[in-house]
C-alpha cells in the first residue's frame, strides 16, 4: 500500500487534502498547566512553594505557533496540555502531580514550508532534546517521517507533509528525579601524562564474561561488576573510553535487515543514558545505574571518558525520521544547504548540527556539563570534531563552540579529545586543534602499522611519531599528551585481524562488502584469516607483541582497544558497527589459551613499566640536547652498530633503529621544583625479516623481548641480536 493510499485516498492530490483533515488524535486538555519557569530547559521534577510535587517543562521552540505537552499513562493513553507561556522563545509550564517515571513528549505546531526550512508537523510526537531518560524504541514505519515517503514524485516528496500520527512508533521522554549528592564519589583526576586509555563498548565488554551474572551482562551494572573491573585494574589502564552511551536508535535500513546500530553513533538524546544498557529499567532507573557504574570505576581509580556524537543526530536527511530536532526547529538546529530544503552534510549521516547558533552551542555545553557535574564523568572524545568547528564552510579553530568550551569553568577542567576530522572539504585537522584538546592521532596509527608490515623505506616518520609527534602538537604550548596514540580502535580491524587479513570481510553487514575502509595497512603474513601453519601463527603473535610494545612505550597517551590484549578477532570484519553478537563481543574464553593469556600479561607488564618510570611518559617534548655540558642527550637515535644516527642515516633505507632515553637528562621537575631522575632505557626495533645484531652503549638488562612469550633473562648484556620482526626494551 502506498503512503497516500494509507491516508485513505487514491491519488497524491487527494492525499494533500486528506493530510490537512486527518487529525484523529485527541484535542489539547482545556485546563492549561501553571505558568512555571522558562529555565532550566527540559523536565525538572520539584516541590512547589506549598509543599506539592510536580514537574516543570520548558522547550526552546522559537518558530512554533503552539506547543502541546503530551503525557502518557501506564496504558499508553495520551493526554495533551497546551503550553500557553512563552519566554525568550521557550515554551513552558508546570504540571502538579507529574512525578518521576512519567512519560512525555511534545507536538509542535507551526508552518509547513520546507522551502524555508520550516518542517513543523503536530502529527509527530517529538522527544525533548533535554530528556534525562528515554523509554521505548523507534520502530520502522513511514509515519515516523514528517514527509510522505511513498510519494511518487520523489523529487518533491520531502515537501509533502505526512499527517499520520507517529506516536505508536517512537520513544517517550521520562521525568527523572535528579536528587543525588555524590558525597561518596572520589574522582581519580589522573594527569594526562599518566593516562592509559582503554576503548570499550558497555554491552560488548561483558556479554560473554563468565564471572558476570547473566542478568547483568551487557549493562552498566555489568561493567561495574568486580569481575569486569578486575580485568581493567589488572591491566593497569587509568581510563575507559566508552563508545556512545547517549540514547541512540537504529537506522531503518538496519532494522529492515534484522540488525541494529550496535556502536551507537546515531544519537537521539544527548542527556539520556542509553536505556538498552540498563539492567534495572528504562523509566529513569538507567540514570541511577549509570551513576553507580561511574562510582564503582572511580573507586577502582579508573576515569570515565564518553565518546559523544554532537556532529549529527538520528534524524538523517530530509526523508529521515522526525523524532525531535526537525519538528522543534529544523532551521534552528541543523545546517541547511543553499536551497533551505536540504541539509549540509559534513558527517556522511544526512545532517549536521549547526554549531554556529548559540542555542545549539548551549545544547551541547549543557549536555557536557550535565554529564560531568551530575553523572560524574571525567571527559569526552568528540566524534568527527571538525564538524563542530565549521564556520560558514571551513573549519575554524577560533570557532564559537571551541571558545565556549575553553572558557567554561567545568568543561575546561576535564579531558577533551577530538577525532580531528569530518567528511567535508578541508575536514582533516590532525594537529590543528587548540590547547586543552587531545587528538586521536591517525598518523601515528598508520606509521606504526606501515613500519611493522615493512611498507616504509626509512624510519624518519616512525621516529617522529614514537617521540610524541612534536611536528603536530608543539605549537601553541601543547604537550606530547595532546597525541592520543593508537594502532587500532573500534573503527577498523582488531589488532589480531590486522595481522591476519589483507582485506575486509564485511558481508555480514548486508552491504555487499562495500562498507568499511579499504585502507587497512594490514598484512596477513601469508594466509588470509585463521591458519594451521605454525610459522605464520608464531609470526602473527610476535607482531602483536611488537605493536603493543611500540604503542605503550611511545611518547603521548596510549589508547588500547578492548580485547586486543586477549587476541580478539572479528573474523576480518573491519566495520562491525551493526554486529551486536559474538562478532562484536569480547571472547573471554581466549584467556584459557596460554598464547593469548601471555599477550594480556605482556600488556599489563608494559603498562606497569610505563607507570613506574617517568622517562617513559614525559610531560614535555624531547629536545635532543644534553641537560648539561657533558651530559647525555635526553633522546638519542642510534644505528644498530651503536653510533648516533646522521642525516644520511635518516634518509637511508632501513628497517632497524634504536632509541635511547636518558633518565638523568629529563626536563621534568616534581611538585617541589626538584629535578626528576630515572633510569636509562633502550628500545630496539627490527622490522626486517632477518635477525639483526645491535651494539649497546654499555651493559643493559633486557626487560621485554617480543620474540619471547614471557619475560627475558634479566642478565646484563653488551649486545643484543633481535629475531626478525621483533623489538626489545632494555635498561642500564
Amino acid at each position: 500500500m502506498t503512503a497516500w493510499q494509507e491516508l485513505g485516498t487514491d491519488t497524491p492530490r487527494e492525499a494533500r487534502a486528506a493530510a490537512r483533515l486527518n487529525g484523529s488524535a485527541p484535542r489539547p486538555a482545556p485546563a492549561p498547566p501553571w505558568p512555571g519557569s522558562w529555565q532550566p530547559l527540559g523536565a525538572r521534577f520539584r516541590t512547589d512553594g506549598e509543599g506539592g510535587r510536580g514537574t516543570n517543562f520548558a522547550l526552546w521552540a522559537p518558530g512554533a505557533e503552539a506547543v502541546d505537552l503530551c503525557l502518557f499513562d501506564e496504558s499508553g493513553r495520551e493526554s495533551r496540555h497546551r503550553l500557553t507561556e512563552q519566554t525568550y522563545q521557550t515554551w513552558h509550564g508546570y504540571l502538579p502531580g507529574v512525578l518521576p517515571g512519567a512519560r512525555y513528549g511534545y507536538r509542535v505546531h507551526g508552518r509547513w514550508d520546507p522551502w524555508t526550512g520550516a518542517r513543523y508537523n503536530p502529527a509527530k510526537l517529538l522527544l525533548d532534546p533535554y530528556a534525562r531518560a528515554v523509554d521505548g524504541g523507534c520502530t520502522t514505519h513511514d509515519a515516523v517521517s514528517s514527509a510522505v515517503r511513498g510519494w511518487p514524485e520523489r523529487d518533491v516528496a520531502d515537501t509533502v507533509r505526512d499527517d499520520r500520527d507517529s506516536a505508536p512508533y517512537v520513544p517517550r521522554a521520562v521525568v527523572v528525579d535528579d536528587a543525588d549528592d555524590w558525597y561518596d564519589d572520589q574522582r581519580p583526576k589522573t594527569p594526562w601524562a599518566e593516562t592509559v586509555l582503554y576503548e570499550l563498548h558497555v554491552r560488548g565488554f561483558t556479554m560473554r564474561h563468565p564471572d558476570v551474572p547473566p542478568e547483568l551482562r551487557g549493562t552498566y551494572a555489568g561493567l561495574a561488576h568486580p569481575a569486569a573491573i578486575a580485568h581493567l585494574t589488572g591491566l593497569g589502564v587509568t581510563a575507559v573510553e566508552l563508545l556512545p552511551v547517549h540514547h541512540h536508535v537504529s537506522e531503518d535500513h538496519l532494522q529492515e535487515r534484522g540488525l541494529v546500530n550496535y556502536w551507537g553513533y546515531n544519537t537521539l538524546g544527548f542527556f539520556a543514558p542509553h536505556a538498552g544498557y540498563s539492567s534495572s529499567g528504562s523509566r529513569g532507573q538507567q540514570v541511577g545505574e549509570f551513576k553507580r557504574m561511574v562510582r564503582a570505576l572511580h573507586a577502582a581509580g579508573i576515569e570515565v571518558i564518553l565518546d559523544v556524537v554532537f556532529n549529527h543526530t538520528a534524524e538523517a536527511g530530509a526523508m529521515g525520521p522526525a523524532l525531535s530536532f526537525r519538528g522543534i526547529d529544523n532551521a534552528g538546529y541543523y545546517r541547511l544547504d543553499r536551497s533551505r530544503r536540504g541539509y549540509a552534510d559534513y558527517t556522511g549521516c544526512g545532517n549536521t548540527l549547526d554549531t554556529r547558533r548559540p542555542q545549539v552551542i548551549r545544547l551541547i555545553t549543557d549536555s557536557l556539563r550535565y554529564w560531568v557535574a551530575e553523572m560524574g564523568v571525567d571527559g569526552f572524545r568528540f566524534d568527527l570534531a571538525a564538524a563542530l568547528a565549521r564556520g560558514s564552510d571551513a573549519v575554524e579553530m577560533e570557532h564559537p563552540f571551541l571558545a565556549a568550551v575553553s572558557q567554561d569553568p567545568v568543561l575546561s577542567r576535564v579531558k577533551l579529545i577530538a577525532e580531528p576530522w569530518d567528511v567535508g572539504p578541508g575536514g582533516y585537522q590532525v594537529g590543528g586543534f587548540p590547547p586543552l584538546w587531545g587528538e586521536w592521532n591517525d598518523r601515528y596509527r598508520d606509521t606504526v602499522r606501515d613500519f611493522w608490515r615493512g611498507a616504509r623505506p626509512d624510519v624518519r616518520e616512525l621516529a617522529t611519531r614514537v617521540a610524541g609527534s612534536s611536528d603536530l602538537y608543539q605549537r601553541g604550548g601543547r604537550r606530547p599528551y595532546a597525541s592520543v596514540n593508537y594502532v587500532t580502535s573500534h573503527d577498523g580491524f582488531t589488532l589480531r585481524d590486522l595481522v591476519s587479513y589483507d582485506r575486509k570481510h564485511n558481508l555480514a553487514n548486508g552491504e555487499d562488502n562495500r562498507d568499511g575502509t579499504d585502507d587497512n595497512r594490514s598484512w596477513n603474513h601469508g594466509a588470509e584469516g585463521d591458519t594451521d601453519d605454525p610459522a605464520i601463527r608464531e609470526l602473527r603473535v610476535r607482531q602483536l607483541r611488537n605493536l603493543l610494545t611500540t604503542l605503550l612505550l611511545s611518547s603521548g597517551v596510549p589508547m588500547l582497544t578492548a580485547g586486543d590484549e586477549l587476541g580478539r578477532t572479528q573474523r576480518g570484519n573491519n566495520n562491525a558497527y551493526c554486529q551486536d553478537n559474538e562478532t562484536g563481543w569480547l571472547d573471554w574464553s581466549l584467556l584459557d589459551d596460554p598464547q593469548w593469556r601471555s599477550l594480556t600479561e605482556l600488556t599489563a607488564r608494559l603498562i606497569r613499566l610505563r607507570r613506574a618510570h617517568p622517562v617513559l611518559r614525559q610531560r614535555a617534548f624531547f629536545s635532543g640536547r644534553p641537560a648539561g655540558p657533558d651530559g647525555p642527550r635526553d633522546l638519542s637515535w642510534l644505528t644498530p652498530d651503536g653510533r648516533e644516527m646522521t642525516e644520511a642515516d635518516w634518509f637511508a633505507p632501513t628497517r632497524a633503529l634504536a632509541l635511547r632515553l636518558s633518565g638523568s637528562a629529563m626536563s621534568e621537575r616534581d611538585q617541589h621544583g626538584r629535578p626528576v631522575h630515572d633510569a636509562d632505557f633502550l628500545l630496539l626495533l627490527n622490522a626486517g625479516p632477518e635477525p639483526r645484531h645491535f651494539t649497546l652503549p654499555g651493559p643493559h638488562r633486557p626487560l621485554v623481548d617480543t620474540a619471547l612469550a614471557g619475560p627475558p633473562e634479566p642478565a646484563p648484556v653488551t649486545g643484543a641480536t633481535l629475531t626478525g620482526r621483533s623489538a626489545m626494551l632494555l635498561t642500564a
